[in-house]
């Protein structure tokens, strides 16, 4: 695992983004694994800035998201799809067909799950997937407890889970119980892994993912078992870490 510590969340949006941009330039029709939430919005701003600036193109990118509300339209303005539209792909010339998130809305889930795990499949895997980190150490919406062997499955989403992500609703009981995600093992297909973490509260966190065990109580650990991993994290994220890593 490669960490590279950056001075705050700027910095490590920068950072992640120029690494993105560098590769994508280089492998143009290359697919790319995307994150929501708070920690890569900075990374997406990166990306349309310089895409205004100096032109780099999504026409051939594929893009696969790892999760979705269950419950939740494409149009909800709380759903990943909406997320992704106004805060990345609405500011690309990226082609609309070539981005996808899980149908939160199907009427079979089971379905559901197998279509993606298909899709995955049918891209012949992710060629850099970002990833951001819980405070339980969830990735994507693997809560702890996951199977490292777990495939695009449905999850009951945690309390704690819930209340980091109430924030974006009104109110914490219109935050969707259950979602769909892509499970560890097909994260851990990816080709290369960008692990994002910023501020205080992820500290204790990326302190476990670097020190502790590799175990299916904390489904971040997973990531020990790739070749090719690099934590992108601010000084505050990494407070507990020693600065030789």
């Amino acid at each position: 695992m490669k960490i590279i510590r950056t001075a705050n969340y700027e910095d490590m949006s920068q950072k992640a983004a120029q690494l993105m941009i560098d590769k994508i330039r280089q492998q143009p029709d290359m697919t790319l694994g995307l994150a929501t939430g708070s920690t890569p919005k900075g990374v997406y701003a990166e990306l349309i800035k310089d895409h205004n600036k100096n032109g780099t193109s999504y026409k051939k990118i594929t893009t696969i998201n790892l999760d979705e509300y269950i419950g939740l339209t494409p149009s909800d303005h709380n759903s990943y799809r909406h997320f992704m539209n106004s805060e990345l792909f609405d500011h690309l010339d990226i082609l609309a067909e070539n981005t996808h998130l899980p149908n939160g809305a199907a009427e079979d889930m089971f379905k559901e799950c197998e279509r993606y795990e298909q899709l995955i499949k049918d891209l012949v895997d992710i060629d850099l997937q970002l990833l951001g980190i819980g405070r339980n150490g969830h990735i994507g919406f693997n809560e702890p407890g996951t199977s490292f062997k777990s495939r695009t499955h449905v999850v009951d989403l945690a309390e704690s889970t819930r209340k980091a992500n109430a924030r974006f609703f009104n109110f914490i009981e219109d935050v969707p119980a259950q979602a769909i995600t892509m499970g560890i093992a097909s994260i851990l297909d990816s080709r290369e892994i960008i692990l994002l973490a910023s501020g205080s509260a992820k500290a204790e966190a990326i302190k476990q993912l670097i020190y502790g065990e590799t175990n299916e109580k904390f489904p971040a650990s997973a990531l020990k078992l790739h070749p090719n991993v690099t934590i992108i994290a601010d000084e505050e994220a990494l407070s507990l870490v020693n600065k030789e890593h």
